[in-house]
């Protein structure tokens, strides 16, 4: 096993040792008072709720292009995490929604499932293209699993009124950093790889917008950094679609992943 390899288990170890071990961190009420309160057409939160517009669009455009094989693959199973991270991205724009018509604790969870399809989907993909397609495609489920629970855990913990939402916290700083691990320590079988970095900026732009929630509005008189949040992060969902039509297979994948062959994507 390479150094590189080591290192990205010995950091998920970390993270996961840090998840539990860390004292808990409740969920803060604060969180749902989202600076732009506005209604528009009889539709609360009008901004928050219809930016989700950008996630829908980039999840459906992306489901698009794989279910009707515009994207090719060295191993046709290779689709599955993209189809998987689509979903979510998709998912996202509905469960974001729901939350944003009436922000609270039990409606956050329906914008935070997703989201972990999304990250734990990405992070597989990213696996099959720069290690190893089987481990990539074993760690799948398992991965899902894993993100799904961490929200799982973070809402029972809320009802039990000792809410602890660092788990879940963990495992997006977890999956947002081990991506821009393997950009850097681990090309990719395929060419744009690179366009990784360009998914890992918005992501970051996006979390800074949140942040600034109402600085934002307060400049701008229009529209919040929560607002635009959802059109950041949302584009990192569109360059993933514009990197698999554009990209072509560099370097095949090992001998380990040969009976992955049958059939191929690739003329």
């Amino acid at each position: 096993m390479s150094v590189r390899n080591l290192l990205l288990i010995g950091f998920t170890l970390a993270c996961v040792a840090a998840a539990f071990l860390l004292p808990a961190v409740p969920q803060s009420l604060a969180y749902h008072n989202f600076a732009d309160q506005r209604s528009f057409l009889g539709i609360p939160h009008f901004n928050n709720v219809v930016s989700n517009i950008g996630f829908f669009l980039a999840g459906t455009l992306g489901l698009a292009l794989l279910i009707r094989s515009r994207v090719r693959f060295e191993f046709m199973r290779e689709r599955w995490p993209y189809l998987v991270f689509f979903f979510g991205i998709f998912a996202t724009a509905l469960g974001s929604s729901y939350y944003h018509l009436a922000p609270d604790n039990d409606r956050l969870f329906w914008d935070r499932l997703p989201m972990t399809i999304t990250f734990m989907a990405l992070v597989a993909s990213q696996i099959s293209d720069r290690i190893s397609v089987r481990t990539g495609l074993v760690l799948l489920v398992p991965m899902l699993l894993i993100g799904a629970s961490s929200v799982i855990y973070w809402r029972v913990t809320e009802r039990q009124g000792v809410g602890n939402v660092l788990p879940y916290a963990m495992l997006q700083a977890y999956a947002v950093l081990a991506l821009l691990f393997m950009a850097i320590l681990q090309p990719s079988r395929y060419s744009r790889g690179s366009d990784l970095y360009w998914i890992f900026s918005w992501y970051v732009l996006s979390k800074v917008l949140e942040t600034y929630d109402a600085e934002i509005l307060s400049l701008s008189h229009f529209v919040s950094g929560h607002t635009l949040k959802h059109f950041a992060a949302s584009l990192g969902g569109f360059i993933a679609c514009y990197m698999l039509i554009n990209r072509v297979l560099q370097h095949p994948a090992t001998t380990a992943d040969e009976s992955l062959k049958t059939p191929s994507a690739l003329p």
